[in-house]
């Protein structure tokens, strides 16, 4: 029997296409290479194609400047029937000095679907080190207040 991948690195070099009108790498360049992790992270755990169901808690702490070494790092911290919750961390740094620094974290939510694209059962995931059960501890409490703010968006959407 297969053991799932529960982590994945995944490295890019940020490229001037990737930079924004003010020579940093645009968000939504960091945002696609999460989508891609995450994703990569989700397959490898369920076995199965996954679509991206939910990305929050983004945070932008530093910039990452063009010819930065991009390393993002995906693990699964919670999984449900069909959807694992991932937690996404970005760090840069000059390839030459391999210095890296924390520039952007985020949670993202894959669901596994089958050929029809309907939700398709993942294996469970148990926390097992401290850091783990935090973790988990933690997207639980993210579940119920993201409930609570998608209750308060329904004003917008109507």
């Amino acid at each position: 029997m297969k053991i799932p991948q529960r982590d994945i690195t995944l490295r890019f070099l940020a490229e001037p296409q990737d930079v924004n009108f003010g020579g940093k790498v645009h968000g939504g360049a960091v945002m696609r290479w999460i989508d891609l992790a995450a994703y990569a992270c989700a397959a490898g755990w369920s076995g199965h194609y996954c679509v991206t169901a939910y990305a929050g808690g983004i945070r932008f702490i530093t910039p990452i400047h063009v010819g930065s070494l991009v390393e993002v790092e995906a693990k699964v911290i919670y999984t449900g029937k069909s959807s694992m919750h991932i937690a996404l961390e970005v760090n840069a740094c000059d390839p030459k000095s391999l210095n890296r620094r924390l520039t952007t974290h985020c949670i993202v939510i894959m669901v596994a679907v089958d050929a029809h694209g309907h939700p398709i059962f993942v294996p469970a995931w148990e926390p097992e080190s401290e850091a783990d059960i935090q973790q988990n501890e933690s997207a639980r409490k993210l579940m119920d207040m993201r409930k609570k703010i998608g209750e308060e968006m329904q004003i917008f959407v109507e």
